[in-house]
């Protein structure tokens, strides 16, 4: 359960979501997730694979380790043990004879026997099960998989790569499971801004989170007009999460820029327009 807790609230960190905003965004309350970012109360598969889904994270390795502290609520994480044997259940005297015989088990020996046996049966199943749920490999590492199969971690990956990724979208194309931060930056009004890179892709993309309706953001690669790419952050569901701009093919040494452009305030010009530039590494 710590376990789970624990990846549970580094995705809830990676959202950029409050209690609250946890709460707007899924089914579960504000109450509910403290308990289970807390790990007080183990939560329903599906708040994992919604938490993962909002954090643009595969689900796989979250919900192995759901599936193992669940087993271990229920009790069917727990090794069984074999029945003790009976003092009685002792094979019986045997009879002086030139040549004496074996005497075949007495009914509840074979009972104690045949217990023993699937207890140990048992015991290898869970052993087995579990083993497999820990070598599920790190979503970090591995392909990106679908929020409820953890099983393909090796069959899906991106949707595009180079050329046909420009002007797409980072999330839809599967392009942002293992991304590298090439820069990252806090606007004057406390919103922040990222450059993101995948090397499956070969693109790049910029985020925003923390900022307020109406705040835009702009990506662009030097020299490059076809490569220059926004969004804004429409309403307040955009405002407690992540919002992308579409990808722009890069290779290593492409030096990007992000802009943002805060919303103007009633009555107000806007604010001043801050940029930042990364280079892909």
């Amino acid at each position: 359960m710590n376990q789970l807790a624990a990846a549970l609230r580094q995705l809830r960190t990676e959202t950029g979501l409050s209690l609250a905003g946890l709460a707007t965004k899924t089914p579960y309350s504000k109450s509910s997730w403290e308990r289970y970012l807390n790990g007080k109360t183990l939560p329903p598969r599906e708040a994992v694979e919604a938490l993962c889904h909002l954090a643009g994270e595969p689900a796989g390795r979250c919900v192995a380790l759901w599936e193992i502290a669940e087993a271990e609520g229920s009790g069917r994480g727990a090794t069984p043990k074999a029945p003790a044997t009976s003092p009685q259940a002792t094979a019986p005297p045997t009879v002086a004879a030139p040549a004496p015989t074996p005497s075949p088990p007495l009914p509840h020996q074979r009972g104690v026997i045949t217990l023993a046996v699937l207890a140990s049966v048992c015991a290898v199943a869970v052993t087995a099960v579990v083993l497999a749920l820990l070598l599920i490999p790190d979503p970090r590492t591995s392909d990106p998989l679908s929020p409820t199969a953890a099983t393909t971690a090796t069959t899906i990956g991106p949707g595009c790569h180079g050329a046909t990724c420009e002007g797409r979208s980072p999330m839809a194309m599967r392009c942002a499971a293992q991304p590298d931060t090439v820069a990252r930056h806090r606007t004057a009004t406390g919103a922040w801004m990222e450059l993101r890179h995948s090397r499956e892709c070969g693109t790049t993309w910029a985020r925003t989170w923390g900022g307020r309706i109406g705040d835009r953001i702009e990506m662009t690669v030097p020299g490059r007009t076809e490569a220059a790419h926004g969004a804004q952050v429409g309403n307040a569901m955009d405002a407690e999460s992540y919002v992308y701009t579409l990808m722009a093919v890069t290779g290593p040494g492409t030096v990007v820029r992000a802009c943002f452009q805060p919303a103007a305030k009633a009555g107000a010009a806007p604010g001043r327009k801050e940029c930042f530039d990364g280079r892909v590494g």
